[in-house]
């Protein structure tokens, strides 16, 4: 089983994350609503993976997205504005909210989580 680290500032969405990443076969390793929490978790949290919303309370989630970059671990970007944050890596996947199972499958399993 593959643990995911989620960061994302809205609760209800973080829940609907969690339960279709469960149905997927994967555990939540952490859930995270802001950025310092973000920073913290994923240096020392274990996990495989990581789902980031772009825009957490307005701040940019790209500062954990470095880490992760630095850290090797993969991520994908969950986002309802429809593009990765200004400076991240062209070539990172993007799931754009509202997303469904499938696309959260097809994102998991493009990042190889």
């Amino acid at each position: 089983m593959k643990d995911i680290f989620i960061v994302e500032d809205d609760a209800l969405i973080a829940m609907l994350l969690e339960e279709m990443l469960e149905d997927l076969g994967y555990r939540v390793s952490a859930n995270v609503p802001d950025l310092e929490q973000a920073l913290d978790a994923a240096q020392n949290k274990e996990f495989d993976a990581a789902i980031l919303d772009v825009s957490l309370a307005g701040k940019s989630s790209l500062p954990v997205a470095k880490l992760l970059e630095a850290l090797g671990k993969p991520y994908v970007f969950a986002t309802g504005y429809g593009s990765a944050p200004e400076g991240s890596n062209s070539s990172q996947p993007v799931l754009r909210k509202p997303f469904q199972l499938s696309d959260l499958e097809k994102a998991l399993k493009g990042m190889q989580a």
